[in-house]
């Protein structure tokens, strides 16, 4: 059954309220009231009047439960608009447009509310996996631009022996190249 609630030449343009409406279009009821709560917009305190109002019909008049309300739609359309004017420059006059909207919100109780899985955060810039996402899900975290994947600590101390040069022919090189240098550099200056 669908329940709609109206609010008529409500104070605000409509492009600007339909910023908010958008946010709460096929939410559950409580889900859509917490968005408006914490929405830091003129239009959201006037849609959250309107959506416990829709609750408010929903409830009294048609017998509904609260828990299984979706909001099926919010739209915002153009009310009249409040023509005045201000004075300009060399006698003239600049209109101002104060616009009104309609807001309507219609509520239902046939769609089957979905249910959202939880899943690991992501950082909103890159895309990748937050810090907090990584160590759920096992990996180890080091501060500053270095990544580090988990590995077990088998597999590290059979890494690091491999990569360790022997003492034999590296550090022998390193040596007869620095006496080289040191020859060439005596002969030179005599």
């Amino acid at each position: 059954m669908q329940v709609l609630a109206t609010f008529r030449s409500a104070r605000i343009s409509a492009f600007k309220a339909r910023e908010v409406t958008r946010e709460i279009q096929g939410l559950p009821v409580q889900a859509a009231l917490d968005i408006l709560r914490f929405t830091p917009k003129k239009a959201a305190a006037m849609i959250d009047k309107t959506l416990r109002s829709a609750i408010a019909n929903a409830e009294n008049n048609n017998n509904l439960r609260v828990e299984r309300l979706v909001v099926q739609e919010a739209v915002v359309g153009e009310g009249p608009t409040f023509r005045r004017f201000t004075p300009k420059a060399r006698g003239s006059a600049g209109p101002i447009r104060k616009r009104t909207s309609h807001i309507r919100i219609v509520l239902t109780d046939e769609v089957e509310i979905p249910v959202k899985e939880a899943r690991p955060r992501k950082s909103a810039a890159k895309g990748k996996l937050t810090s907090r996402a990584r160590r759920a899900a096992g990996e180890s975290v080091k501060k500053g631009s270095a990544k580090v994947q988990a590995q077990p600590v088998e597999d590290i101390v059979e890494s690091t022996a491999e990569e360790t040069p022997e003492v034999g022919d590296a550090t022998v090189e390193t040596e007869s190249a620095a006496e080289a240098t040191s020859v060439e550099s005596k002969e030179s200056k005599e």
